[in-house]
């Protein structure tokens, strides 16, 4: 048994999300049925970094994979990608230590979000279109209030399977593209919709309806004005996944610019 470590963009649109699930299709799983197809084995491992979002996007997950096989590195991953559908996409596959884990060993990982300054005929599904004006300064200022380590309690929802709130956030910014507005975020790791509501929060200061310094609050006590904000997936990205804390980088660019 051999490991491998798989670099991974797709378009979340379609999917519930990465991890599997009953009743949904899931970029996991979809890459699940293109492994089984091309080893020809029922048994495939495959673990993602982190599970985004129904609707959320990637452009450098991670995954390893367990498997039997003489193919070379580059025959595995044009099979894989032969047998995939055209919205997710193989970058990369490189030989891992057995002990390589793609969750458990990820010491950062970062997101960007996409907000739009304009309506787009072509990347609608890739922002979230704000037509009100929007004070970048603002929207910065309540960014500052994320960094450190703190409670994002009241940016998620209540889950089993989330054992602490407690979230390093290492960086987090709003960079003006002109009609495009990014927002950076780099942390530890990531609650369940917690990028999202951070993003709406941010929105919501940039329009004047919330004050930056409102948002200190949000980790003192639990609020449910984050989740009444939280943005729409379509924005958001999951960037890279960092294994090496020299390795983190602190700027950011769009997917696209407008």
């Amino acid at each position: 048994m051999s490991r491998y470590k798989l670099t991974i963009e797709y378009d979340g649109t379609r999917y519930s999300g990465w991890q599997m699930q009953k009743g949904g299709k899931s970029v996991q799983g979809e890459i699940i049925d293109a492994c089984r197809d091309l080893f020809g084995s029922d048994s495939i491992d495959l673990y993602g970094a982190g599970r985004t979002d129904s609707g959320v996007h990637a452009i450098g997950q991670v995954a390893h994979l367990d498997i039997h096989t003489d193919l070379s590195l580059l025959r595995i991953r044009y099979g894989i990608n032969d047998r995939l559908p055209p919205d997710i996409c193989i970058l990369n596959v490189e030989n891992a230590d057995p002990s390589f884990h793609a969750r458990h060993d990820a010491v950062a990982r970062s997101y960007i979000y996409q907000i739009s300054r304009r309506r787009t005929s072509f990347g609608k599904k890739y922002v979230w279109w704000i037509k009100d004006q929007l004070d970048i300064n603002k929207m910065n200022e309540t960014a500052r209030h994320f960094t450190g380590l703190k409670n994002y309690k009241s940016f998620t929802d209540d889950s089993q399977e989330q054992n602490s709130t407690k979230v390093e956030i290492k960086h987090a910014s709003v960079i003006d593209f002109g009609d495009m507005l990014v927002f950076h975020v780099v942390g530890s790791h990531f609650l369940w919709k917690q990028v999202r509501r951070m993003a709406g929060v941010i929105v919501e200061s940039g329009r004047g309806k919330l004050d930056p310094r409102d948002v200190a609050s949000f980790f003192r006590n639990k609020s449910d004005i984050p989740a009444k904000l939280t943005a729409p997936p379509s924005g958001l990205f999951l960037e890279r996944v960092y294994y090496k804390e020299a390795d983190i980088v602190y700027t950011t660019k769009p997917i696209f610019n407008l």
